[in-house]
């Protein structure tokens, strides 16, 4: 008995056919795969003979969006991606300690690497994807082997394999290459949301139309919960041919609209002056208890409608003791109405009710109120316009000009009080952010922002292709070659600012966070017919792993694997000459050193590990690899099976 190899190809469908085999085991079955191993597969004439007439075919009409490419997309979204993630060190901040992540790359491989580790992790996701305003990137997805050359030729992928171009209208696919790159991107994102999780994405007039119809369809219709109209140019955009624009959108998706709660936003000093009375509770004001507007008629809730008396005397409120007064929930016109509370709340709660004489087209008569307190807690609901000033495109580019003392160096930042109030409604203090297309990196400034006011731990991930900066742009001649360098400057800076501006009270801020680069596999590639190798080539494939990798490479290559979350604590120990690795005291425990001893083996087991990694160079002989798995069965009280699934090779 000998190590399994460890699975390094992500599947990013894996986790909806485990769901599917929790919900129906009976429509499962095994196929050889290329290699000649069992593989469990859906048996779908056997999943249509247990849905029945529920299934649409090729005949039936039916209600949908598609696009041209919208099938190639989606599978592509559900593609193995043979890339990895290799750490940066050199480029991060606090790398032992902090909990966020700022990855460069190609967001639709990145999300595919991450899916595993991070599914129903995140609480919101912000995004800001291109507009398709006629000249941005539109990453192009669907290319395949017989295609990188002439790609390479036109300008679809550079030289390290990006694939993205700019979106001209002259493009005869222009809305759909658009929809097909953010749909490719929504479906893997999806999973990653917890099951209160919402998103938000930045959008303008351009694609919202399609926007809204492709989050209809990944996140379903029932999840949607608003679109946001955001100002950011209150003078209005006079590039514009007719009428001169003056906002953009937000629009917002739960995951399950049933367990959303949108959190709300702290009261303003001119909202706080509305509770103008009080009693030995505190501040309050006063909320008719009568319903209004929509679904205010007594036929919209016939239980709702029902007297309630009032004692003038005692000041007793009762749904049962009929006193002198007996108060009906009545419309303006004089029809009947309902009550917001059931009469049952009413008995339960009546401390927080008063009675009081209004007057009506002239005629005094009673009305019933309920006391809403001002408290520290107290939130109040997120309007659909926001026009607050600071959205203000200009204020944005002037807040990123001063942390670099010059400007011109990102064009049309998004609002960092913009970011930050989707945090505060969209977030709780704990919460894992997550951007994938993050630009400025805004998004990781708010976070760091808010948690230095509220004092929360909120983390984040932020992704962003490696995109260049115009050889003549500002951004250039200051030295900055590409948009993450620029943003991860920004990161730096405005962390120190924030702890240079309350010192006593974010001690404990994370304002670190770990660089990650995409790149190609660790491995090399094998997959040629015995009789193209010569001796030479044979040799270097002694081990399979690239020359140019490090121990962290295939740390970080192997928790994206395990689904073992990036940004967890990583602690080191030398035993006889050889590093290792322990993730989380315990989640990971790994040795790349050539020859280990059974010493070091058994310095590995005492971490009382859940996943045990070793590379295969480890031993020279099998008889070594074997040996290994009775010293953990030994230490940790392992059985056969249980050391097989948590010992694996490299």
């Amino acid at each position: 008995m000998t190590p399994n190899k460890l699975n390094t190809e992500a599947t990013p469908q894996s986790y909806i056919l485990e769901a599917l085999k929790q919900l129906i085991p009976a429509c499962f079955t095994e196929v050889k795969n290329e290699r000649g191993e069992l593989q469990q597969v859906v048996d779908w004439d056997a999943l249509k003979q247990l849905l029945g007439e529920n299934i649409a075919d090729e005949n039936h009409e039916r209600y949908q969006f598609t696009w041209a490419g919208k099938q190639a997309a989606r599978l592509e979204a559900n593609k193995v991606t043979s890339q990895t993630l290799r750490p940066v060190p050199e480029d991060s901040v606090d790398w032992d300690t902090t909990e966020n992540l700022y990855i460069e790359g190609d967001n639709l491989q990145v999300l595919k690497l991450l899916q595993q580790g991070y599914m129903g992790k995140v609480k919101m996701i912000y995004i800001d994807p291109p507009y398709n305003t006629g000249k941005d990137l539109v990453y192009k997805d669907n290319f395949t082997r017989s295609q990188a050359e002439e790609a390479l030729d036109s300008g679809d992928i550079d030289e390290e394999g990006n694939r993205y171009r700019e979106n001209n209208r002259t493009n005869g696919r222009f809305h759909s290459d658009w929809c097909s790159m953010i749909y490719s991107r929504l479906v893997i994102a999806r999973s990653f949301l917890t099951e209160d999780g919402v998103i938000f994405i930045s959008i303008d007039d351009n694609e919202v139309h399609n926007l809204r119809k492709i989050c209809d369809e990944v996140f379903g219709e029932g999840n949607f919960v608003a679109t946001l109209i955001l100002i950011t140019n209150p003078r209005g955009s006079q590039s514009s041919k007719y009428i001169a624009k003056t906002h953009e959108y937000v629009l917002c998706f739960s995951k399950n609209i049933d367990r959303l709660e949108l959190l709300g936003l702290r009261l303003s000093d001119e909202q706080k002056k509305e509770f103008n009375k009080r009693d030995t509770k505190g501040f309050f004001r006063e909320i008719g208890l009568r319903k209004r507007g929509a679904d205010s008629r007594r036929e919209d809730s016939p239980s709702l409608y029902y007297p309630i008396y009032f004692d003038i005397v005692t000041g007793d409120i009762s749904t049962t003791n009929k006193y002198d007064i007996e108060i009906l929930p009545k419309l303006s016109n004089g029809t009947d109405g309902r009550w917001r509370w059931s009469s049952e709340k009413v008995e339960r709660d009546k401390e927080f009710l008063l009675v009081r004489t209004v007057k009506r087209d002239g005629i005094e008569e009673y009305d019933i109120f309920t006391k809403d307190y001002l408290t520290e807690e107290k939130k109040r609901k997120v309007m659909s316009l926001w026009d607050e000033k600071e959205n203000n495109n200009e204020f944005a580019t002037e807040l990123v000009g001063e942390l670099f003392g010059s400007g011109g160096l990102f064009d049309y930042p998004k609002s960092l009080y913009f970011l930050k109030k989707v945090l505060e409604i969209g977030s709780n203090p704990d919460s894992l952010i997550l951007d994938f297309f993050s630009g400025s990196a805004t998004t990781a400034h708010a976070v760091m922002q808010l948690n230095a006011k509220d004092e929360g731990k909120r983390k984040y991930i932020c992704v962003q292709l490696n995109e260049a900066t115009p050889e003549d742009s500002e951004a250039r001649k200051a030295g900055y070659t590409s948009i993450p360098e620029i943003a991860k400057e920004r990161i730096r800076r405005a962390g120190q600012k924030i702890k240079a501006e309350a010192p006593l009270t974010t001690q404990n801020l994370d304002i670190g966070f770990r660089v990650l680069r995409l790149d190609d596999s660790n491995f090399n590639e094998v997959n040629r017919h015995p009789n193209e190798y010569n001796q030479g080539q044979l040799d270097l494939f002694a081990t399979n792993i690239k020359e140019d990798r490090n121990d962290l490479d295939l740390l970080f290559g192997a928790m994206l694997s395990w689904g073992v979350t990036l940004s967890l604590p990583i602690s080191t120990d030398e035993i006889d000459g050889c590093r290792i690795y322990n993730v989380n005291d315990g989640d990971l425990v790994a040795c790349f050193a050539e020859n280990v001893s059974e010493t070091v083996v058994k310095a590995m087991a005492s971490k009382v590990s859940l996943r045990v990694l070793f590379r295969d160079s480890c031993f020279s002989e099998d008889k070594h690899k074997i040996n290994i798995f009775e010293i953990f069965k030994q230490q940790l009280g392992w059985d056969e099976k249980e050391a097989m699934d948590k010992i694996r090779v490299i």
